[in-house]
């Protein structure tokens, strides 16, 4: 049901989603939401980085957790938000990523990094280590398609969203009298 579900949405749901708003131009240097930051990044999970003590969550993916776990097609369990935080770091090694500040949907910031001219976010959906965020933008829904078909990362076997994951470890922990971080 959850790969039907899944297999729909990136046939079509990108075609339902309004086209993006062309950004606004912004100083050189600085992106519509802020000065740009540069350094040496730290992943903290697959998602997610530190620049010069700054933490950082790359716009428009959503990847899984450190705890969260898939299966391969062959039904053996492994941790997957480990191997996409890993995968990130080796990408990335020591150099200098920039990092341009934009909004996500519902005001948190998120930005978009670079290793170079290379976009990090596009790297992790195109290597299927991380979700298009469609609620944040469809620009990343392309790079994830491509993973799809090619069965690479999550998609060579079963996996739950990473939204949904964090929405059940949520109830789940409600449901045990355990508050949530």
């Amino acid at each position: 049901m959850l790969r039907a579900t899944l297999v729909s949405l990136l046939l079509c749901g990108a075609a339902l989603l309004p086209a993006a708003a062309p950004a606004a131009e912004a100083p050189a240097g600085q992106a519509a939401g802020g000065p740009a930051i540069s350094g040496q990044a730290t992943v903290i999970d697959g998602d997610t980085i530190e620049v010069r003590g700054t933490r950082i969550r790359l716009y428009g993916i959503d990847a899984p957790e450190a705890a969260q776990t898939c299966e391969t097609s062959a039904g053996r369990s492994y941790t997957c938000g480990r191997l996409a935080a890993h995968a990130l770091a080796e990408r990335i090694g020591s150099a200098t990523v920039t990092c341009e500040p934009h909004r996500e949907a519902g005001g948190r910031k998120a930005s978009v990094c670079r290793l170079g001219q290379e976009d990090l976010s596009a790297w992790m959906a195109a290597h299927g280590y991380a979700l298009a965020d469609r609620r944040q933008s469809a620009a990343y829904a392309g790079a994830e398609s491509k993973a799809w078909a090619k069965r690479r990362g999550i998609w060579a076997g079963t996996f739950e969203e990473p939204a949904e994951w964090r929405r059940a470890r949520l109830s789940a922990d409600a449901a045990a009298g355990v508050r949530a971080e």
